[in-house]
């Protein structure tokens, strides 16, 4: 694992390779464990470890909620998270820059070996179609089809006929739709795009599952939060963010068409059908696709959040520091996912991922 103690915040080197636009960003977002590395630091000097990671704004929430209740247990111990988007987080950890690495992309063979890095499953994620339509009170329903023609550009008002056919019973206004996406580097798109891809030849070929895709139409959101707070602020906008995002966010949400034919709103119950759905049985995939997931209660927009560790012992002090984070985000740390709005592992599911993690040691 990386070296250096509490000598030194990884703030700066985190930094360091970043646009100057991503990186005022972080700044902004890091002034809070900035100042705990500050504190920790001069208080317990040598002997404290702090623990910091990089990468997804899906699990931010989580993650600083996580360091809020992990760092009051043992002072000794800390651990601080900067969201800069899933590839950079990646490209943080396979430099040794960062502890651990978070994000919803599969690691490439690539970086496995070459970095000798490992992705473990965090949580489970929805990735929600959100929306404004002001006096629209109904739920409006989505396929992967319409939501990539949407995003093709082809289809561009709200009353459009593929829109109405889908939901007849919705007085659907006459107004164009604004279309917000992510900027390149996000888990956020590779998610969504990856659905679009399985349930659109069109979509397939001419955008393709990336994290960072070219889209054709529309104005970019840097973080979920910016997706939600855009989509929220202009009328006839459409987005997409972590089902968490729009709950705590009050935003319009639609239920999506499945893999079995029924529209499915996101919950912690039909995200985890889609799991189980593909890791059902020996629970030991770890299955690096869990969209358009068959079953007739799956979310078929559904995800692994997953965090990326080096399986290389560089200093053991680390190593045993990230190795008591893993083993309390795997016991404590599912309770507060659930009560943060993030679906936890099935029960199933987690003492497989307790038995890789305790691995790394």
């Amino acid at each position: 694992m990386p070296a250096k103690n509490c000598q030194g915040s990884r703030t700066a080197p985190l930094l360091r390779g970043l646009g100057w636009k991503q990186a005022s960003a972080a700044r902004r977002l890091v002034i809070w464990p900035a100042l705990l590395v500050i504190a920790v630091c001069g208080a317990f000097a040598a002997q404290t470890v702090v623990l910091v990671g990089a990468g997804s704004s899906v699990p931010l929430p989580l993650y600083h909620r996580w360091a809020e209740e992990y760092n009051r247990r043992d002072p000794a111990i800390q651990m601080q998270y900067m969201p800069m988007g899933t590839s950079e987080g990646i490209k943080q950890i396979a430099r040794g820059v960062s502890d651990f690495g978070a994000g919803e992309v599969p690691l490439t063979d690539e970086e496995r070996a070459s970095s000798s890095l490992v992705e473990l499953p965090v949580v489970l994620i929805g990735i929600v179609p959100i929306y404004n339509l002001p006096g629209v009170h109904s739920e409006v329903r989505f396929s992967g089809e319409l939501l990539a023609e949407i995003y093709l550009g082809r289809v561009k008002n709200w009353n459009d006929p593929a829109i109405a056919k889908l939901n007849p019973d919705v007085s659907l206004p006459n107004m164009p739709i604004k279309v917000v996406y992510r900027p390149g580097g996000k888990g956020t798109n590779y998610v969504f795009s990856e659905f679009l891809s399985k349930t659109s030849p069109r979509f397939r070929e001419e955008v393709g599952r990336s994290p960072s895709p070219k889209w054709p139409i529309g104005e970019p959101a840097e973080r979920s939060s910016d997706m939600a707070d855009r989509v929220k602020a202009e009328a006839g906008a459409i987005g997409y963010v972590e089902l968490q995002y729009a709950a705590k966010g009050n935003l319009q949400y639609g239920s999506v068409l499945n893999a079995t034919g029924h529209f499915i709103k996101a919950s912690g119950k039909s995200v985890i059908a889609a799991c189980a759905a593909v890791e059902g049985g020996a629970w030991d995939k770890f299955a690096p696709s869990l969209t358009n997931a068959p079953g007739a209660e799956s979310y078929p927009i559904t995800s692994f959040t997953w965090i990326y560790v080096s399986s290389k012992v560089k200093d053991p002090q680390r190593t045993a520091a990230l190795l008591d984070l893993l083993k309390w985000a795997y016991a404590d740390g599912q309770r507060i996912a659930l009560q943060e709005g993030y679906s936890e592992l099935p029960e199933q599911l987690l003492p497989r991922v307790k038995a890789r993690a305790a691995a790394l040691r």
